[in-house]
């Protein structure tokens, strides 16, 4: 496909940007102190080099005292400028162009760091703690620290900014009618909520060049929040923006507030591109330049946005975290090669958000924050190298290892490749992963890999195969359930029911509310809505393991299916026709048609090629769920390491 639309230049003011692709800011975790590090200059210049027209660095707090430690970036100081400007001219020699997005965090900021000052239009409880509305003079200073820092953005080389008016933080908590009470010039009607807004819009236009661009971050609506802004609200809000010299609108949607938080970073469970249409009324009605953001993921989803006319430029997130490449690829007619990200958000948000802000990582891409580390080095002793395994640790392991100059074999079982992660993306909403696990074996067969399928790793196999170095990928397989009644003939296991072999229906109990039991539950529910379907979990919450985002649509789909879930319950046995169960010290008997066990994976034996190894001196590695059942990034992130080190 000719992505003629996506590839065309653009100029805004007095820049020119080489293309419509916009790396926007996102958490990362490679700062220290605030302060910009090679470690997160490599990271962005990757994407520059990858042929993205424009990097906005991660969100960088404009005001001392509300700034969050060692959270996310800073420029709200002198002492930012030396990394700064480093950032800028790397970015530059590397064809791209860079943005910072200035940001006041509300109470998002105070989450991150207690001590940091919370700054919020009206009176909030902060997790027990009452924090007052900010006052005037308290709205003048954070203003005037927002031209300051515009100010250092002009003077690191910067070549245009983004004024953060989203996400719950404190332009948008002031424009907002759910959160903004107040009773003064910055609350009541539309026109006093948005001073707030205008005010740092000013400021910033006051200390930047006439042909230096300033981009806005928005939200489309309030979710989630009664009363809150409604579309029309940010058209208006929007046009009084633009005469305030704001040039482009980068269209976002989500809070910090509420169950809204789920569209900051959208999972696997929201339709892809779901906020277009938004930024494409959006464009119309205030007749500015446009950014549509949302899980934009393919270089043709892209070119029919803009070609449409919906928005005149694309956040591609994720997707280039995923794929730095993806520009040059998409452009050089290779979209068959880009790897696509999948929303499963398990190393780009859950990792972040998790205690201590871990830096971010990749489920399909282990370099992410690793960018010179990682970069591949060909070898100088090419080797045969059997992968025992065609799953997704496998195929990564054997791609590293091909793209190195060794001779990888994968023999895989089955008559497939892509192992657990083509079975999960037959549950609901997630056909995704299910076409990265065979987009992986196809480009694996693309690259001349010797793959044989319906082929077990036998010491007989590696007699005839002779090869230097095995990898042991041969994944797991469900954990056995051990009470009494498990063996019974109505008693089946996720995996079985996912891949078609049995179909239970009737009254149903999941035994397990971790992600498969409950994605399981959902897809005996989609099979037939006449299903009774009842998930029995022996900890305080099903999906525990489960990040916010994901999390929040897993349970809200779980509710609409009518699924029922009973935490604390301990199943002591299963009979005929029901499962015995205790729950707060309660015994009870829970009748049933089908028991669907989901109780965990376990490793598979490979205790034969670990043995003939041994004996024969051959250098072996175990990875994924051969060495210990895991979540995908860590089987994956593994198979990049030992496939880097042989």
């Amino acid at each position: 496909m000719n992505y003629e639309n996506l590839f065309k230049p653009i100029k805004i003011r007095g820049l020119e940007l080489k293309n419509r692709v916009v790396f926007p800011a996102m958490g990362s975790g490679f700062l220290k102190n605030g302060h910009v590090t090679d470690q997160f200059i490599d990271y962005h210049v990757a994407r520059a080099l990858g042929g993205c027209a424009l990097n906005i660095t991660e969100a960088a707090a404009v005001h001392a005292p509300s700034a969050p430690r060692d959270f996310l970036m800073r420029i709200c100081d002198d002492e930012c400028n030396p990394g700064l400007k480093k950032f800028t001219d790397a970015i530059h020699k590397a064809g791209g162009k860079a943005c910072v997005q200035l940001w006041q965090g509300g109470v998002a900021a105070a989450a991150g760091d207690p001590e940091a000052m919370c700054i919020v239009p009206s009176e909030t409880n902060l997790g027990g703690r009452i924090v007052s509305g900010a006052t005037v003079e308290t709205i003048k200073e954070v203003v005037e620290a927002f031209g300051e820092a515009a100010k250092r953005a002009v003077d690191t080389g910067f070549d245009c900014v983004e004024f953060h008016a989203a996400h719950g933080y404190s332009p948008h908590s002031f424009l907002s009618p759910a959160i903004n009470k107040r009773k003064d010039e910055y609350g009541g009607s539309l026109e006093n909520r948005a001073r707030y807004s205008l005010e740092c819009i000013a400021a910033i236009r006051k200390n930047i060049p006439d042909d230096m661009p300033l981009l806005m971050r928005i939200v489309a609506q309030d979710d989630y929040l009664e009363d809150g802004l409604t579309i029309e609200d940010i058209i208006e809000f929007c046009k009084m923006a633009k005469e305030a010299g704001v040039d482009v609108l980068d269209v976002s949607r989500g809070n910090a507030h509420s169950a809204g938080i789920k569209y900051e970073v959208p999972s696997i469970d929201l339709p892809r591109g779901f906020n277009v249409d938004n930024a494409a009324r959006i464009k119309e009605e205030t007749g500015m330049v446009t950014i549509a953001v949302g899980r934009i993921n393919s270089p043709d989803q892209a070119e029919e946005i803009i070609a449409r006319g919906k928005a005149d430029m694309v956040v591609i997130g994720r997707g280039q975290i995923a794929d730095p490449e993806f520009c040059n690829k998409a452009y050089a007619g290779d979209a068959d090669k880009i790897i696509r990200c999948i929303a499963c958000n398990q190393g780009c948000v859950d990792r972040f958000m998790s205690p201590g802000n871990l830096a971010i990582s990749c489920l399909r891409n282990p370099s992410v924050g690793r960018e010179k580390e990682y970069a591949l080095k060909k070898t100088d002793n090419p080797k045969k190298v059997l992968v025992a395994g065609g799953g997704m640790a496998g195929l990564e392991a054997a791609i590293t290892l091909k793209q190195r100059g060794h001779n990888p074999i994968v023999v895989e079982e089955s008559n497939h490749l892509g192992g657990q992660f083509l079975l999960a993306g037959l549950a609901p909403r997630k056909e995704e992963m299910r076409n990265a696990a065979i987009s992986r074996g196809k480009q694996a067969q693309d690259m001349g890999i010797d793959i044989r399928l319906n082929t077990r790793a036998t010491t007989t196999l590696l007699e005839t195969v002779n090869p230097d170095v095995v990898i042991v990928a041969t994944g797991g397989e469900p954990a056995k359930l051990n009470i009494p009644g498990a063996n019974l003939p109505h008693v089946v296991n996720s995996f079985d029911v996912l891949e078609g072999k049995v179909i239970p229906t009737g009254n149903v109990i999941v035994i397990g509310g971790g992600l498969v039991g409950l994605e399981v539950a959902e897809y005996l529910a989609e099979k037939d809505k006449n299903n009774r379907i009842t998930v029995l979990e022996m900890m305080d919450e099903a999906g525990k393991e489960l990040g916010v985002f994901r999390k929040i649509c897993v349970m809200e789909n779980m509710h609409m299916a009518g699924i029922q879930t009973m935490v604390n319950t301990k199943c002591k046995e299963i009979k005929e026709n029901s499962v015995e169960v205790e729950k707060d010290g309660e015994v009870k008997e829970l009748a049933c048609d089908y028991v669907v066990t989901a109780v965990g994976t376990v490793s598979k034996d490979y205790k034969e090629l670990k043995q003939y190894c041994e004996a024969k001196k051959i250098p072996y590695y175990v990875i994924g769920d051969a060495l210990k059942a895991r979540k995908a990034i860590d089987a994956i992130a593994e198979a990049a390491e030992v496939a880097r080190s042989i």
